[in-house]
């Protein structure tokens, strides 16, 4: 609850159109003051980044919280593999609290061992996905045991211990960057000036500062029982109906809901949140409509009524193209 209440706090301050709390200035300079000499090692050669020896694609984000990093890690996995590449994927596994890391996460491990997103790639993807803080060795245990061509490192842009050939952030298409400090003032673990040295950047909608925006939009509901059982989301529109999120931007799951003429009760909680039964039950049988990565944490104690809503992305021939162009520039040749 404190930490609920904490991220709903700093999130109000990070987007609001009023300037942060001047108190918090001081530690966002004296944040971006260690980012940069951080940096200055590293191009110096103080910190070096060592390379897992396969061409190493990372995609992250400059913001604390959501982008679409998930689905777009699955989008962009799915279209490597049409090309016939091995892939693999490395992730950190937040909020897993397995006693051992990194480790291999398949599509029935836990999610409150191995994390959530990391179960839900495992399952999303038919590649294999290691998780662990430190990338370096989850690379490195994930190539011991599966040759890969590419490797697909998932929210790891500040993680410069892990050499790489492509870089691409996510930006929030809603939200941006925010009030454009870095944290605790605003919400960007790096200055916005970190862009210039990016691969590319995307969007999975329209933003000012994207070079790809990619078009997402909701696919049916599928039942967290019966994954055969799917309905259209626009049938849910004319009844009353729940949706539950616990991801650090809920209000971008209720306006897609929205969006389809939906009308549910809301509840929310914070990002990563360990969901207990009681979340998601009503005093009524209404479907209970709840995100992909929060689905792989309730599916334990879910009834027939819960349905989640996967995100469907479709990159498009210009991204597909210049990402083809580029692994082929960018290839690791050793």
């Amino acid at each position: 609850m404190i930490r609920d209440n904490l991220e709903h706090w700093l999130n109000r301050i990070w987007y609001a159109e009023t300037p942060p709390p001047a108190w918090l200035m001081p530690l966002s300079c004296l944040y971006c003051t260690l980012v940069r000499i951080r940096r200055k090692a590293r191009r110096a050669g103080l910190l070096p980044a060592i390379h897992p020896g396969v061409t190493t694609v990372v995609v992250g984000n400059l913001t604390v919280g959501g982008t679409g990093k998930t689905p777009f890690v699955t989008a962009l996995v799915c279209l490597l593999s049409e090309q016939g590449l091995h892939v693999g994927i490395i992730t950190r596994g937040y909020g897993g609290k397995a006693a051992n890391w990194p480790h291999r996460v398949t599509a029935d491990s836990d999610p409150y061992a191995s994390g959530d997103e990391a179960v839900l790639l495992a399952q999303s993807c038919a590649v294999p996905v290691y998780a662990g803080s430190d990338r370096l060795a989850a690379a490195r245990a994930l190539l011991a045991e599966n040759p890969v061509d590419v490797l697909v490192s998932d929210d790891g842009l500040q993680h410069e211990q892990l050499g790489r050939d492509i870089e691409i952030v996510m930006i929030d298409p809603l939200r941006g960057f925010g009030n454009r400090h870095c944290l605790p003032a605003g919400p960007l673990r790096e200055p916005v000036s970190r862009l210039q040295q990016v691969d590319t950047t995307v969007a999975l909608g329209e933003h000012p500062e994207a070079g790809f925006h990619i078009a997402s939009e909701p696919g049916d509901a599928i039942n967290l029982l019966d994954p055969h059982n799917r309905r259209p989301l626009g049938s849910f529109a004319n009844q009353p109906c729940h949706a539950v999120a616990g991801i650090s931007n809920p209000g971008r799951f209720f306006g897609m809901l929205n969006a389809q003429g939906l009308q549910p009760d809301t509840r929310h909680f914070g990002d990563h949140h360990p969901f207990i039964e009681a979340d998601i039950r009503f005093d009524d049988d209404f479907p209970v409509l709840m995100t992909a990565k929060d689905a792989v944490k309730c599916r334990a104690f879910a009834g027939k009524n819960c349905w989640y809503v996967p995100l469907e992305l479709n990159p498009g021939p210009a991204f597909t193209k210049w990402l083809l162009e580029t692994l082929k520039r960018k290839k690791y040749c050793g």
